[in-house]
């Protein structure tokens, strides 16, 4: 069963698989600015929008107060 939600955006994806490769390979999730390294963003407010994108279609869900602690749900 694929719960991935259909309407996330290329980058949201890209965003997605760098926290999930993170969470495989370190056991948590990344920060703000290392996902904007990661997928080519500059402004961590940019990053932060696709995170809040995210939890919000329910591809993931925090934890904490962090993103660091976030936990992917697709």
């Amino acid at each position: 069963m694929n719960r991935r939600p259909a309407h996330l955006t290329a980058r949201e994806e890209q965003v997605l698989a760098c926290i999930r490769r993170s969470i495989e390979e370190h056991g948590e999730g990344l920060t703000v600015r290392e996902v904007g390294r990661l997928v080519g963003l500059r402004s961590p407010d940019s990053v932060v929008y696709h995170l809040r994108n995210l939890e919000e279609r329910g591809a993931l869900v925090r934890d904490g107060k962090g993103w660091r602690t976030c936990r992917l749900t697709v």
